[in-house]
């Protein structure tokens, strides 16, 4: 099983929302920590025991993992993967909502997030993080997984796989399968965004096939 989990807020209550992405390095607020806090604490209340532990080199990430892990009996020391790191969105780094919405339109931004489909001048790196999504997917485990990571990497996870996305009935068409873009359109997700202080959670069986039983939970 893989726990995919979004960091905890890093903008206070009433505080102008930006996008922030790989260049700034936020801590989480307090209203975070206890966002990770929660977190910790419903696991431990399900009986999770994770193996592993990845998580991205920025801070708010590792604030989210340490705080979980401190909830957790025996839990393995958080391994840091750059390929785990937040997008970078270009000349919409740091800016106010407002204002990519302004540059960009609403359905850039839509597409972003229910296709993964960036904007115009981000650099998201698709390829190398849909290879590094499989990698782990494939990867010989015993126990659970624990990724925590930002809103922009974790999306790559319903995409590099097809019946991640895909409905029964979509899994018998391989012209569909051969386009994950397309079932991300057509599979009724209506985001690829986890919330703040959220998580999903990947099943794989014993032939290796994957599903998502969870996605954009919060406790």
């Amino acid at each position: 099983m893989f726990v995919i989990v979004r960091h905890g807020n890093t903008f206070e209550p009433g505080e102008l929302p930006r996008r922030i992405g790989a260049r700034t390095d936020l801590p989480l607020t307090q209203g975070g920590v206890a966002q990770a806090e929660a977190l910790g604490r419903h696991f431990a209340d399900h009986g999770f025991h994770f193996a592993r532990i990845l998580v991205s080199p920025l801070l708010r990430t590792r604030q989210t993992a340490g705080t979980i892990a401190a909830c957790l009996e025996a839990s393995p020391a958080p391994e840091s993967c750059d390929w785990l790191r937040e997008i970078d969105h270009g000349p919409d780094e740091d800016m106010a909502e407002s204002a990519v919405l302004a540059r960009v339109g609403q359905a850039a931004l839509d597409a972003w997030d229910s296709r993964a489909e960036p904007p115009p001048d981000w650099i998201v790196e698709a390829p190398m993080r849909l290879a590094a999504w499989r990698a782990l997917f494939a990867e010989p485990r015993d126990g659970p997984t624990l990724i925590v990571t930002s809103n922009g990497a974790a999306r790559f996870a319903l995409l590099a796989r097809p019946e991640l996305l895909a409905r029964p009935e979509l899994l018998a068409r391989p012209e569909l399968l051969a386009r994950p873009e397309l079932l991300a359109a057509i599979s009724g997700t209506a985001s690829l965004k986890l919330p703040t202080g959220g998580y999903g959670t990947i099943l794989r069986d014993a032939n290796g096939g994957l599903s998502v039983p969870v996605w954009g939970r919060r406790p």
